[in-house]
């Protein structure tokens, strides 16, 4: 049986209330959340038509469509790499094929998703683009003269440089780790009762990256946890917001921001702003967490400083950073994927009260006993898992990932993997769904950590 650590109350009344509606991202329900088929949309987000076309992205109806990318005449305007003032998106962008038009036009990366339109005149490939930094998978970006601050738009798509250091648990091989006590029990008790389907791809994320030229803004906060930070957020022209075409949350889901500049990593929950655009309307969000990508969080410490500190709130229920954990294009297309996964699931199958390390937080989970998931958990695919079952290489490259690196269970929601717009064009968003529970273990999560009230230790970050 595993250890049980109560961390005690705090004489404060606080918003229990609001934690089991969703807490900092989760929500269950929802077209924006992390919920249905493919998350947002069931085919890639955003679009899937509009992208490019035979003049270049702008379309028969003008290129700024609902369905054909945000960016006026075809992505990325003219060859800069983004607009002048921030570039365009990232990993998976709003657009499902290949960004819209422009860049793929002019060399860009062409492909899968928002972000390879991103570098502008060269796109994610050639000498790195105009706009920086290497795109989903795009062989250029961040060493090739378009890296971040120095390529001429701003801002383009996350790459590889943008990690936490290389000590972090989510960068460690748990292949050899021990199996948690409870984990045949967990498992099993899935496998009967809640694995459903199958495990999905959830496509409906973007990543977002800004280099120093990029003004940060000030939001104000709808919530009132005073554990988030606050900090001006860096916003891209032509960027978007989890599962919406730009910056409006016009479809009531979680509406995730994440965006990287410099070694920060800024995710803000519920994000709006009213008129979608990066200047102008009014600016709001829930929780928002800034996160430092010099600093190792999750060195064995006593609580509160492990983490952002135990109890804590996030940008996500476990308050885990989400961007690190998310799966792009290019992790698929590289053949290796170098990092931990995260994952969703209904909240009736979480264990209600508890968490592991490395999660500090919970979201509004009802399942009651042993034989639910904490919250934190990491899942890994057992080593002696047949992969020529899955029905792809690209499949079988994500598989590879959870024998290695695992899967944390990071919020409520349908059972999914996390992934950004664009990633079903080089991975199917069934692929996994043959998976069983018992296919999995519980890697050794350590103390259970009782959630008795809301107690959390910290400053919050302001600027």
């Amino acid at each position: 049986m595993a250890k049980l650590v109560a961390l005690g109350r705090l004489a404060r009344s606080v918003v229990l209330s609001a934690i089991a509606a969703g807490c900092s991202g989760g929500s269950s329900t929802g077209a924006g959340g992390e919920t249905g088929a493919g998350g947002i949309s069931a085919t890639g987000g955003v679009t899937a038509t509009g992208g490019i076309t035979a003049t270049g992205g702008v379309t028969a109806t003008g290129g700024v469509t609902a369905t054909g990318g945000r960016s006026a005449t075809g992505g990325t305007p003219a060859t800069g790499g983004g607009t002048g003032v921030g570039g365009i998106t990232a990993t998976g962008g709003a657009r499902a094929t290949g960004g819209a038009g422009g860049a793929k036009a002019t060399g860009g990366a062409g492909g899968v998703g928002g972000g390879k339109a991103a570098g502008g005149a060269g796109g994610g490939k050639a000498a790195g683009g105009a706009g920086g930094a290497k795109a989903t998978g795009g062989t250029g970006g961040h060493s090739g003269g378009g890296g971040g601050a120095s390529g001429g738009g701003g801002g383009a798509a996350v790459a590889g440089p943008y990690r936490f250091p290389a000590s972090s648990t989510i960068y460690q091989d748990i292949s050899g780790a021990a199996v948690d006590g409870e984990s045949t029990a967990i498992m099993s008790a899935l496998d009967a009762s809640g694995w459903g389907s199958g495990l999905g791809i959830d496509v409906s994320f973007t990543i977002l990256t800004a280099d120093a030229s990029v003004a940060r803004r000030t939001f104000t906060s709808s919530g009132d946890e005073p554990d988030c930070d606050t900090a001006p957020i860096p916003l891209l022209s032509g960027g978007n917001i989890e599962g919406n075409p730009d910056y409006h949350c016009a479809d009531g889901g979680d509406c995730h921001l994440l965006v990287y500049q410099g070694t920060r990593l800024y995710e803000l929950y519920q994000a709006d702003v009213s008129n979608g655009s990066a200047a102008g309307g009014t600016f709001t969000g829930s929780c928002e967490v800034v996160w430092d990508l010099t600093h190792d969080y999750w060195q064995p410490m006593a609580p509160p400083t492990f983490g952002r500190g135990d109890h804590c709130n996030g940008a996500d229920a476990a308050d885990l950073p989400m961007a690190a954990l998310i799966l792009t294009s290019s992790d698929v297309t590289s053949g290796e994927i170098t990092h931990a996964l995260r994952f969703t699931m209904p909240n009736g199958l979480i264990q209600k009260g508890v968490y592991v390390h490395p999660a500090t937080h919970i979201g509004g989970p009802t399942g009651v006993g042993p034989t639910f998931l904490p919250y934190g958990a990491r899942l890994r695919l057992r080593g002696d898992y047949d992969l020529s079952k899955l029905p792809s290489d690209a499949a079988r490259t994500v598989a590879r990932a959870l024998q290695k690196y695992g899967m944390f269970l990071a919020d409520g929601g349908s059972l999914f993997v996390s992934a950004t717009v664009g990633v079903e064009n080089v991975i199917a968003t069934s692929s996994l769904r043959s998976i069983k529970a018992t296919d999995f273990e519980m890697v050794d999560g350590g103390s259970r950590y009782t959630w008795s009230d809301y107690r959390c230790q910290r400053t919050p970050v302001t600027n």
